[in-house]
């Protein structure tokens, strides 16, 4: 093509695009930055999703999954949801192979592998991988507790302490052992439990050779099995400690002017 040609092509496309007339609400639709919810005042950048956000409100749900008839307010929903039926899972680690369905929960992983934590407490400094770790962990300081039992009010940090919790008022026990058919409330009562089948004794006594399948057996072992006889005092402890054993209610000072006699020059460093 000669460069003649191109320029009145150009030319002609310029004179094209501003003999163009829009309809009023295209016009305003372009010059507009915002799109805002007249229910709750947020703001979006684009109008599709403004529509999208509008069916929170109005409760509408199109889109419905063919296999367990369960409905959703977005097209995007229903597809990930379809792969909890087909089992499908695209997104695979490139470290270990292990696949997820969503590429949030890939990501989360892969923070496995790299030892990321890129979410950290602004008062302690401790680090999670994860934001709704971190959320949770804030709640030690701030002592916030959002999950109140309707039945007698108690209140808690996490919302799995409240379903275990409300287990006690219905005596709901989801966790069946697959060998006598004995139910549980929690996970860890059946692990507990099923150790009685198997006869596995996963926790050992470090004093002696003994093994336990649960570790309050273990701990009660040491108690009555294995006190401690503390060897300048005489005095017997449940727990186990290497040399020396420290009175809980008393300080260091104490401690060592009970231990060691007053003619040895001791200098205690105020802690």
């Amino acid at each position: 093509m000669m460069e003649s040609e191109i320029s009145e092509n150009n030319v002609a496309r310029k004179i094209l695009a501003k003999s163009i007339v829009l309809p009023d609400d295209l016009k305003n639709e372009k010059a507009r930055t915002s799109f805002d919810c007249g229910v709750c005042g947020k703001s979006f950048s684009q109008n599709c999703k403004l529509t999208k956000h509008k069916s929170i409100h109005t409760g509408e749900r199109p889109y419905c999954c063919d296999i367990c008839g369960k409905s959703f307010s977005q097209k995007g929903n229903l597809i990930i949801h379809k792969r909890i039926h087909t089992g499908e899972k695209p997104y695979p680690c490139h470290i270990c192979g292990e696949a997820f369905s969503l590429k949030g929960n890939l990501i989360t992983h892969q923070r496995i592998h790299t030892g990321e934590k890129p979410y950290v407490c602004d008062i302690c400094d401790k680090p999670f991988s994860q934001k709704h770790k971190l959320v949770t962990h804030q709640r030690i300081h701030t002592g916030e507790k959002p999950y109140h039992c309707d039945t007698c009010g108690e209140s808690f940090s996490q919302s799995i302490h409240l379903t275990k919790h409300i287990r006690i008022h219905t005596g709901e026990k989801p966790y069946h052992c697959d060998i006598c058919s004995k139910s549980f409330s929690q996970s860890s009562s059946l692990t507990k439990h099923k150790a009685t089948h198997t006869e596995e004794k996963p926790y050992h006594c470090d004093i002696c050779t003994e093994s336990f399948s649960q570790s309050a057996q273990l701990t009660k072992h040491i108690r009555v099995k294995n006190p401690h006889i503390c060897d300048f005092c005489a005095i017997s402890f449940t727990i186990h400690f290497p040399k020396y054993h420290y009175h809980l209610t008393q300080s260091l000072r104490i401690f060592v002017f009970t231990h060691f006699p007053i003619s040895h020059d001791i200098v205690i460093k105020e802690l």
